[in-house]
């Protein structure tokens, strides 16, 4: 009888059928050779079933039906694929042997044993386990078939993650939706992931800002070039006082207290995991998370450009040197990079080189790779993804760029200025991405700042170190001159909204912000979710409407706040936390080594399942308001005018207005609202959520179900509370006349809870930025947001 090979998409049977029966026969659903018939899955064919399929019952959604834990099981074929499922079904029928070829991974683990389940197929199976769809790998890899056994513990870790997240997702999503009326979806890795974009933008919210001020003196010696110092000490926020240090050092002589030169070397970038590549692809090209994976995974399939992408590791194993000494020779024709090519060293490619070879590091794949094969016919995205892999592979064939760092304080009046002055003087593997980088004179200088990322944003001058390849000298033993000097105010920044680059390389590292060590050693290959998995969750959150983008700023929605503000306040805060991922990622892993039990991990899931349900049970519902979303402002109206507002960048940036006073803008926040909004409510079966109309109010007035109290309303005698509506802040006693509202979009700027305290309490805002991008040329200005009519809600602006 023939043997049978299972591959997981149709590509890879194709590419399996040209190498190992190259004269097959073309059947549409499958290829047919003289030993063996090749066919695929075309990705989940079966999947786990819905609740009714245990239980009528289940089609409606109702809070005293839960928890939902099946004894077993069931099993359910995709509809859209059932033909295909046929299809293998009649070929194992007349097989003697099956291969299972699905990708070399947990999930293709997974995709082949739920056909085996579902179809009982009973044939010895044998395992492809390949890194790329290479005609040589192939071959190798049927030459070097193991035993399906020997991935038995594999079976049961992807098993075991899957019903997991059945019965977390299931339940979760169900509780928090009957008991909210509002369609909550709830899973293992998107609600942590969720929770860290609403804690950013609380982050955000709650950041002050202050203002500083740094000091740079600037230094001549003799012949010498002139060179720059940041003055050191405690940070300065008074600016009388910088100006006091910069007039008593100006003019002066000096003397350089230390100077001290360093050799340093920079090695090359690691070479690309699939998360590593998304977040460069994204800060590089705006690519998404999904877009990146798409495109890879073309790069893969259909051009077999680059080896397999949905790996975690950075590294290679030692049989795979060769492997890229041989790629390397392969580009050597190449027009783009055939010159690389020619000053590369194979040499720097070892088993020593840690910095590319470690198994220790290298699990289901290596890092990711170009083949040998000539790229043809690429799109132009697929072409800057293919570029970014090939100059990152062919980097490290090239030694480390050598640096001088030069370290100077120079003491002037006992004040003390630092300078760090990085000389170049070998590129080194740099030379391959020097086309990319911004032209710059020769012997020219460059500021950067070292301190990327940092959370306050601050940007001290203390950080900032001076690159350039012309010579640096100073000499320690002769006085120098502090010939004029720079005090420049500045301001720290709050935390940067999460672009997808930042999220993904957030959710790698998650295990950073957990305490116990095993934890977070189990996170460091995992962190939330996995390569494959992480592009899927970040579309996860924006299909349900968690999140919207911004430009490349991923927003934080009423309806993502609100579920995050429920899941914590129902005392499941585990269920937002990285913690969660990390106890049942070093479970999984160990379940796949053989060193944990597949049962008693279910065991715990299913008593945290009922634990959920137990703690949503004795929940106070939202209120009904509690989900709404705010919409722009309509054209035309008062405040939705002007440039945007200082920070709103890229789409959706909302409009500002500005008064004609030199000293205080006022714009009334007053006008109509539009009525009658809709909200979702809980769905009545599996496939559909049943949409009603709430009673009209106006926008913003408050809504029935006690939603969060702001503040108390100032108009004078009025007593009444303010609370959140759709697109404002309105008072609970407005059908006795209260005309109080303050709208959330006002001066080009959406108002936070925080800000519209504030206000009611106090009367004003602290300083926001204004303007700086508007076409009339307007210049970016500080100003409070004022509330002018405590009667009405109007609010001014209030510049100094």
């Amino acid at each position: 009888m023939k043997t049978l090979v299972i591959a997981e998409k149709p590509d890879m049977g194709r590419n399996i059928a040209s190498v190992i029966e190259p004269k097959a026969q073309n059947r549409r659903s499958y290829l047919e050779g003289e030993n063996y018939i090749i066919t695929w899955a075309i990705g989940h064919l079966i999947g786990l079933a819905e609740p009714d399929l245990y239980d009528e019952k289940y089609k409606k959604w109702r809070f005293g039906d839960l928890p939902i834990i099946p004894d077993d099981f069931k099993l359910l074929p995709n509809p859209n694929t059932k033909d295909q499922l046929k299809v293998i079904e009649e070929l194992a029928a007349r097989s003697g042997e099956l291969v299972n070829a699905c990708d070399a991974g947990r999930e293709g683990q997974h995709i082949f044993s739920l056909i085996v389940r579902h179809l009982s197929l009973k044939q010895p199976v044998k395992r492809l386990w390949i890194s790329d769809l290479t005609a040589e790998t192939i071959r190798k890899g049927f030459d070097q078939l193991k035993d399906n056994t020997e991935y038995d513990n594999l079976t049961q870790a992807a098993r075991a993650r899957s019903e997991a997240d059945w019965l977390i997702g299931m339940n979760g999503s169900r509780a928090f939706t009957t008991k909210h009326n509002e369609l909550l979806s709830v899973g293992r890795v998107q609600t942590p992931v969720l929770a860290l974009i609403y804690d950013r933008q609380k982050q955000i919210e709650a950041f002050d800002s202050l203002k500083f001020y740094d000091i740079t003196g600037i230094f001549v010696q003799g012949d010498n070039s002139p060179y720059k110092g940041i003055w050191q000490g405690d940070r300065l926020t008074d600016p009388e006082k910088a100006e006091a240090i910069a007039n008593k050092v100006k003019g002066k002589t000096g003397t350089i207290a230390s100077y001290e030169v360093k050799d340093t070397k920079e090695y090359p970038f690691k070479l690309y995991d699939l998360t590593l590549l998304q977040r460069e692809a994204n800060g590089k090209f705006s690519f998404s998370a999904k877009k990146t994976l798409d495109v890879a995974q073309a790069l893969y399939e259909k051009h077999k450009v680059i080896s397999y992408p949905r790996t975690n590791s950075n590294y290679v194993n030692e049989q795979n040197i060769p492997e890229m000494h041989k790629i390397l020779d392969a580009m050597r024709s190449s027009q783009e990079y055939g010159d690389f090519v020619q000053g590369a060293n194979k040499r720097l490619v070892s088993v020593n080189n840690k910095n590319v070879c470690n198994p220790a590091k290298v699990e289901d794949h290596h890092a990711i790779m170009p083949t040998m094969k000539k790229p043809q016919g690429l799109s132009p995205d697929e072409r800057k993804l293919y570029d970014l892999i090939v100059k990152r592979f062919l980097s490290h064939f090239y030694p480390a760029a050598e640096y001088k760092v030069h370290t100077v304080f120079t003491e002037v009046e006992k004040e003390s200025f630092k300078t760090t002055v990085k000389q170049l003087l070998s590129l080194g593997w740099k030379v391959i991405y020097a086309a990319d980088a911004p032209t710059s004179k020769p012997g020219s200088a460059k500021e950067k700042d070292n301190g990327k990322d940092k959370e306050d944003g601050a940007g001290s001058a203390e950080d900032e170190t001076l690159e350039t390849d012309a010579p640096f000298e100073v000499d320690p033993a002769k006085p120098v001159v502090c010939s004029d000097v720079e005090v420049k105010e500045k301001e720290t920044q709050p935390p940067k909204h999460y672009t997808e680059g930042t999220l993904l390389k957030a959710m790698e590292s998650a295990g950073k912000q957990i305490e116990d060590e095993e934890l977070r050693d189990a996170m460091k290959d995992s962190g939330l979710g996995t390569p494959a998995t992480r592009a899927a969750t970040i579309e996860r959150l924006k299909n349900v409407g968690y999140v919207d983008m911004q430009g490349k700023k991923i927003m934080i929605t009423p309806k993502g706040r609100t579920a995050i503000e429920l899941i914590r306040g129902a005392g499941v805060e585990l269920l937002t936390s990285p913690e969660m991922t990390g106890q049942w990622e070093r479970r999984l892993t160990e379940i796949s080594r053989g060193q944990a039990s597949a049962d008693t991990f279910m065991g715990n899931v299913k008593r945290f399942t009922r634990f959920i349900i137990d703690k949503v049970n004795v929940q106070r519902p939202a209120a009904k308001n509690a989900f709404a979303k705010p919409e722009p402002p309509a054209k035309g109206a008062k405040g939705a005018k002007g440039s945007k507002a200082s920070g709103d960048e890229g789409t959706g940036g909302a409009k500002k207005t500005r008064g004609t006073s030199g000293k205080s803008s006022a714009s009334s926040s007053k006008g109509s609202s539009p009525k009658g909004a809709s909200a979702d409510k809980a769905p009545d079966s599996r496939t559909s959520a049943t949409r009603s109309s709430t009673a009209q109010t106006t926008d913003a007035s408050p809504t029935s179900g006690e939603p969060t109290v702001i503040g108390m309303c100032p108009n004078p005698g009025c007593g009444g509370r303010i609370f959140m509506g759709r697109k404002g802040y309105g008072c609970s006693h407005y059908k006795a006349g209260c005309k109080f509202v303050i709208w959330k979009e006002s001066f080009g700027r959406t108002l936070s809870d925080a800000m519209v305290k504030v206000l009611v309490e106090k009367g004003r805002t602290g300083k926001l930025k204004f303007g700086g991008s508007g076409s009339a040329g307007e210049e970016a200005f500080e100003a409070r947001i004022r509330l002018k009519d405590p009667a009405t809600g109007e609010l001014e602006l209030e510049r100094e």
